[in-house]
Parts: C-alpha cells; structure tokens; sequence
C-alpha cells in the first residue's frame, strides 16, 4: 500500500538518501553564478569572469569542473531513481541499509564515470572556443547539433530499450537479482545512462550551472521514468527538440 511505503521511506536509510540529493542542490545553488553577474559578464565579456570562474587547463581547473559535475548528476539523477530503489527494498529478503547501500554505490559510480567524462568535455569545448566560461555554448552550430543529436535519440531504439527497463524496474530486478545489489547498482546506472545522457549534454546549451535548465531537466527525466506517462513525454520532446533545433537553425542563416 501507498501509506506503507510512505511510512517506510521515514527509515534512516531513506532519510539520509533524502538529505543528499537535498544538500547536492543546495550546493549547486551556493555554486550557481546570479543573474545580474551573467548580465554583466554578457556586457563586458570574457575577462569580466577571469576572477570568478576562470576554466583552465590544469588539474585543479578539471577537479573544480568535475566536482561540478558531481553534484549535478548527483542532484539530478537520484530523484529520477527513487522507484527503482523502493521496488529493490520490497523485493529484498533482508531489507538491510547494507544492501540498498550497495545498490546505490553501484549506480552513482556509473554517474561519476559520465562526470568525468562531462567534464572533459567541457574543458575541450571551453579550449575550442565552443563553450563560454559558464559553460554555455558559445557555437550557434554546437547548440544545433546538440540539440538535433538529443531530439534524434529521443526516437532511438537504444533509448526506448532503457526506458523499458527503468519503467518496469520489478522486472529488471527480477532478471538479475542473483548478481547481488553491487552489479545490480551498476546494471541500473548504465541502463539510466542510456536513457539520459544525451539530455544531460543539452547543459551546454541551457548552461551548467543554470539551476532553471537543472530543475527542469530533472522534472522531464523523472516522468520520462513513469510508466503511466512516460509514454507521452519521450517523443513530443524529440519533436520539440528538434524544433527548437530547426529555428536556432534557421537564426544561423
């Protein structure tokens, strides 16, 4: 019953899963560059950033960027798998923290592989002149491709594979339940790769960092999830995006 899991996610375990994804938007707030400074960094250009949030090519410039990253898969990517992880602790045996735990650890180290590669990627964009330093395309023909890249795959057999499995996570789970939580974890975190890496690189076009695009992405990655109105999102977002693609398209000419 709905009042029983309700009741249950009032455990510790929960809890403490609830103030992470808590406290990894509150950081990205703190983090998060004000309105008025984005419109005086539009005003007087690229060195107006050169105290604030200068991108460069060393170790701690990739660590910052990284950390970043980290946060936002952080923040984004565990609301959206919530059901799968209360479907794992009804499905479990023992019920233990222990294995939910496990279960977690496995799916946020596939998420800290994409963040490092995320911000590799931003690091080269940056060097390119792609991307500004908000991390922001700079590039009207890298937000066309980005976007026409992301409308595209949302039509894609790869991804309605994935989001089968994320839909139907009783299913999943039941397939590969002797694997053990860690390697479920981690089965779990490609299959949600697979559904939304290619939203999450629409980030250089909304703007790391922009807490509205985050917000936002997040709420459409959540519903893409749900079994009952999943259905009605995947698509006419493709459509959307490659709208949005065609008059960014069109702005070029």
């Amino acid at each position: 019953m709905l009042s029983d899991r309700i009741r249950a996610m009032g455990a510790p375990h929960w809890l403490a899963l609830f103030g992470l994804i808590l406290g990894a938007w509150v950081l990205l707030y703190l983090m998060a560059v004000p309105g008025d400074l984005r419109s005086a960094g539009a005003i007087y250009g690229t060195e107006f950033w050169v105290t604030f949030c200068t991108l460069t090519p060393d170790a701690a410039g990739f660590a910052r960027i990284g950390a970043m990253w980290v946060l936002m898969s952080a923040a984004m990517m565990a609301p959206t798998v919530l059901p799968a992880l209360a479907t794992y602790e009804d499905l479990s045996r023992t019920g233990t923290p222990t294995s939910m735990a496990r279960l977690l650890g496995g799916y946020l180290t596939i998420w800290l592989g994409f963040s490092a590669l995320a911000a590799g990627a931003q690091m080269m964009l940056f060097r390119a002149g792609l991307l500004d330093p908000l991390g922001q395309s700079a590039s009207g023909w890298l937000t066309v491709g980005l976007l026409v890249l992301a409308g595209l795959y949302q039509f894609s057999s790869t991804k309605d594979a994935c989001l089968s499995k994320c839909r139907q996570p009783l299913m999943f789970f039941m397939s590969h339940w002797d694997e053990g939580p860690w390697r479920n974890g981690l089965r779990l975190g490609l299959v949600c790769l697979g559904c939304c890496w290619a939203l999450m690189t629409l980030a250089f076009v909304g703007g790391v960092m922009n807490l509205a695009f985050m917000g936002l992405a997040t709420l459409v990655m959540v519903f893409e999830k749900l079994p009952e109105i999943g259905r009605y999102v995947t698509r006419p977002l493709g459509v959307v995006l490659l709208a949005f693609a065609g008059w960014n398209l069109a702005n070029l000419f």
